[in-house]
C-alpha cells in the first residue's frame, strides 16, 4: 500500500476517515488520461507541464473525486496498512488482545489499546494521539511485532505457545 494512502487516514472518534484506494486510483487515472491528451511528455515545447504533474489537472476533477472518504473500523484500517502475508497473524493477535477496541484497558495490568501495550504510553513513540487513534496504535503494534519477533507471523507463533506476545 503506498504510504501516501496510509497518511490520508485521520481519526474521527473510534473510526477513521481515509481517502480510499479506489479514489486515489481514479484521480491518478484521470490525471494520466489528461496527460495523454497533452501527449507532449515531461518536456513540453511550450514550457507547460503535463496534466499528470499539474495541480490544475487534479483540481479539474472536482473535490468530490479527490475527497471521497469513508469511515473504516480499526480492522479495515489495519488491512490497508499491514502486508497481506502478515495480516492474518496480526488480526489474530489484535483480536485476542483487545477485540479490536482502540480504547481497551486490561483491568489487572493496565495494558492499553489495540495491541495492549504495557505501559500504553510507549505508543507515543509513533504519535501523541496514541490514546485514541487506531492508525497510531496499528503502526506501533506492527513495528513492535517486527522488532521483537521479526514479523506478525512470528509473533503469532509465540502468542500461540505462550498466550501473550
Amino acid at each position: 500500500m503506498p504510504h501516501s494512502i496510509v497518511r490520508g487516514i485521520r481519526c474521527v472518534g473510534k473510526f477513521a476517515v481515509v481517502v480510499t484506494v479506489a479514489t486515489a486510483l481514479a484521480v491518478a487515472a484521470a490525471a494520466t488520461a489528461q496527460a495523454q491528451e497533452a501527449d507532449c511528455g515531461p518536456g513540453c515545447p511550450d514550457g507547460t507541464q503535463p496534466a499528470a504533474l499539474s495541480l490544475s489537472g487534479l483540481v479539474g476533477l472536482g473535490w468530490g473525486a479527490m475527497l471521497g472518504v469513508y469511515t473504516l473500523t480499526p480492522r479495515a484500517i489495519a488491512l490497508a496498512m499491514v502486508p497481506p502475508d502478515q495480516f492474518l497473524a496480526f488480526d489474530a493477535i489484535i483480536d485476542r488482545e483487545s477485540s479490536w477496541n482502540t480504547f481497551a484497558v486490561n483491568p489487572v495490568s493496565g495494558a492499553y489499546g489495540l495491541p495492549q501495550a504495557l505501559p500504553g504510553h510507549k505508543m507515543a513513540s509513533h504519535g501523541l494521539d496514541w490514546p485514541f487513534n487506531p492508525v497510531t496504535q496499528i503502526r506501533w503494534a506492527y513495528d513492535y511485532m517486527c522488532q521483537r519477533y521479526g514479523s506478525p507471523n512470528a509473533a503469532w507463533v509465540f502468542w500461540q505457545a505462550n498466550g501473550w506476545y
